[in-house]
């Protein structure tokens, strides 16, 4: 669920400040420091956020951190760059120094391998610098100084440097941001991301002023892009995004596919290295970031788009052509990531699977950082049970380049399961805490989106650990809606969020129980965003759960489409908007069924959340005040769609903890 810049959220008052929080956390603490005497300090995870081959295959560039003991993301980022053949790695000295917010982002190398280009941003604003920096770590030199956003750098022909940039930027890109105060013209135009090229020390537009550009790649004659684009907030208006053909200095762009059905977004325009076919990801996503679809390809000349994988039990998530011209996809596959081959991309195809496994990978192209000429490929890998690590070598028959996280283990075991519900074929993750005997209570986490996933991730310290070390099961289900299963699957939740997905649930759980000594009276369910509204939902239409916890739910489809910034991912997924079918929005309400609740339920969201704004959490915990079920709510200061401030974390997943303790133990 994605938003703009403006929201209601910025007029809501925050419920207590975090001194006060802090001191009830203090008593959630003394209450449950003696709960586990035996448990030891785990060391924090280190985390690859972004990976770059150099085009030899001679080095690796990264931006890397430790995670805070919270497990949220790392507050201080370094650029390493290593070389592949021995390993020795040299951090980029950087001049505001291993202080939040500094960081570097987008690294991308120079054509003849000698240098890494990066942005980097000042601490406490919006401000970016682009710098460039050799292989040995040295001359780092600062190329542009801007006043706004920039990302994804990327070189071109004639060793042209493009970006994104949005110019005097009154927020981070992206919904999930924490938003702008909410002051004067509501109508104001609003800040557009456009393509820009590095000229000497400035920027020169590269794409029009009334498009928001979303991704790009070059042409290979270096006097144009291929771009995903739409007018207007962007934010908002991804889920409209049209595929372009931009000519430097043109004054508008050429349309090369527009969808015709609502229910279509597109993402991940990549063009063929001879210049010939433009492919793309299509199906209804509702998140910028989060992919999944079918694969296109259309003649960057025109004509019409052709559908290569129609019928795929799986879903694509990124795409890149390969060194040798092949077009390659990283596809989820129910339980498996995969790497497969789609040859020229221009006719339908199974495709040729280079590699299959039960973890996720992290890299720009398909999964992957590619280098060409050279083939080498970089990778983030990890899993349930393995720590992430950097990767190298050819796909499929890759090497561990560090050892950052070596001998970190997590308390548990995993397993892939599947049922049937409604007809459909499911698929979830129990996850199950090692060396404890008797029956177990579960706690189903339901993932955000809906159109995504839960995957294998290895979560290091903080509350998945702490509840596997306390004993608790998790079910991490992927119902009808989410990625994996093909489109027919992603969309069958489409005017019926909250009905057959929780359906598939339910039945997950019975599943669950069936498989493993779970004790069906102590059941909890929680989650962040889609998962937030069905934990709030699910209490509205069962009593099998005995404790909730929703993150930034939604409680009233129809107050929620005016609240947000984000109303047009709604079209896709309702059919219609609130004022041509309110019943439609009433029927998946939680509001709607409020008086069915009985289940304790705790709620929490950021203060300038524009996903999911906080008035949707306070209206839930308003109703269930009012009506003597008991329950908790806390507005997180400052904070956007999902915590990021370490201390704000921690808190939640201490009362997370605390709630769960006290209604499944």
């Amino acid at each position: 669920m994605r938003s703009t810049h403006k929201t209601l959220s910025g007029h809501v008052k925050v419920r207590a400040t975090f001194a006060a929080i802090a001191g009830a956390v203090a008593l959630v603490m003394t209450g449950l420091a003696s709960a586990d005497d035996s448990a030891q300090p785990v060391r924090p995870v280190h985390r690859f956020l972004e990976i770059s081959v150099s085009p030899d295959g001679a080095f690796v560039a990264s931006v890397e951190g430790d995670a805070p003991a919270s497990g949220g993301p790392p507050q201080v980022r370094d650029l390493v760059i290593r070389r592949v053949a021995t390993g020795a790695a040299s951090t980029v000295v950087v001049p505001c120094g291993r202080v939040p917010e500094c960081w570097p982002a987008s690294p991308i190398w120079a054509p003849d391998g000698a240098h890494v280009t990066f942005a980097l941003r000042k601490p406490g604003s919006h401000a970016r610098s682009v710098y460039s920096v050799a292989a040995d770590g040295s001359a780092l030199t600062r190329l542009l100084a801007f006043e706004g956003t920039i990302t994804a750098l990327s070189y071109g022909p004639g060793g042209r440097l493009a970006m994104l940039a949005i110019e005097n930027a009154n927020k981070e890109v992206g919904a999930t941001q924490a938003g702008a105060p909410v002051a004067g013209d509501m109508d104001e135009a609003p800040r557009e991301q456009r393509i820009a090229i590095l000229e000497g020390d400035t920027v020169h537009w590269a794409s029009p002023p009334d498009l928001f550009v979303y991704e790009y790649d070059w042409q290979p004659d270096g006097k144009g892009f291929i771009a995903t684009a739409a007018p207007g907030d962007g934010d908002n208006n991804w889920w409209h995004a049209r595929l372009y053909d931009f000519r430097v200095d043109a004054a508008a762009g050429r349309i090369l596919y527009s969808p015709a059905d609502i229910r279509q977004q597109i993402t991940a325009p990549r063009l063929s290295p001879d210049g010939t076919t433009v492919a793309f990801i299509a199906g209804i996503m509702s998140d910028f970031g989060s992919t999944g679809g079918d694969i296109y390809t259309v003649p960057l000349a025109g004509g019409p788009a052709t559908n290569i994988t129609p019928e795929m039990r799986a879903s694509a998530r990124a795409l890149a052509w390969g060194c040798d011209g092949h077009l390659h996809a990283e596809l989820l596959a129910v339980d498996r990531t995969q790497i497969v081959d789609f040859g020229d991309g221009r006719h339908a195809a199974a495709g040729t699977i280079l590699w299959s496994g039960s973890e996720s990978l992290s890299g720009r192209d398909a999964g992957v950082s590619q280098a060409c000429p050279s083939q080498v490929t970089a990778t983030a890998h990890e899993s349930f049970t393995v720590p992430p690590e950097i990767q190298v070598g050819a796909i499929g028959r890759w090497h561990d380049l560090t050892t950052s996280n070596a001998g970190m283990t997590m308390p548990l075991r995993a397993q892939s399961l599947s049922w049937k519900s409604d007809g459909f074929d499911v698929q979830g993750w129990l996850l199950l805490p090692e060396h404890r005997k008797g029956t177990l209570p579960m706690v189903t986490r339901v993932h955000g989106g809906p159109a995504a996933a839960a995957q294998p991730v290895f979560a290091g310290p903080g509350l998945t650990r702490t509840l596997l070390e306390r004993g608790y099961a998790l079910f991490l289900p992927n119902p009808r809606g989410s990625f994996g299963q093909g489109e027919r699957f992603t969309a069958a939740n489409v005017r019926d969020l909250g009905h057959g997905d929780l359906r598939d649930i339910l039945s997950g759980v019975d599943a669950a129980m069936k498989l493993a000594p779970i004790d069906g009276e102590r059941l909890g369910i929680t989650g962040g965003s889609y998962g937030g509204f069905m934990t709030m939902w699910a209490v509205t239409q069962t009593n099998r759960f005995k404790a909730g916890v929703a993150a930034a739910g939604i409680s009233d489809w129809q107050s929620y489409y005016g609240e947000n910034g984000i109303d047009a991912w709604m079209l896709p997924y309702f059919g219609a908007s609130v004022y041509d079918d309110p019943a439609v929005y009433a029927r998946s309400s939680p509001i709607t069924f409020i008086r069915n609740v009985h289940t304790p339920v705790f709620a929490y969201v950021g203060e300038r959340d524009i996903e999911c704004p906080a008035s949707q959490t306070r209206e839930f915990w308003h109703a269930l005040k009012a009506l003597g079920v008991p329950t908790s709510s806390v507005i997180y200061p400052g904070e956007g769609h999902g915590l990021r401030e370490p201390a704000h974390i921690e808190d939640a997943d201490h009362r997370t903890l605390a709630w769960f303790e006290r209604y499944l133990q």
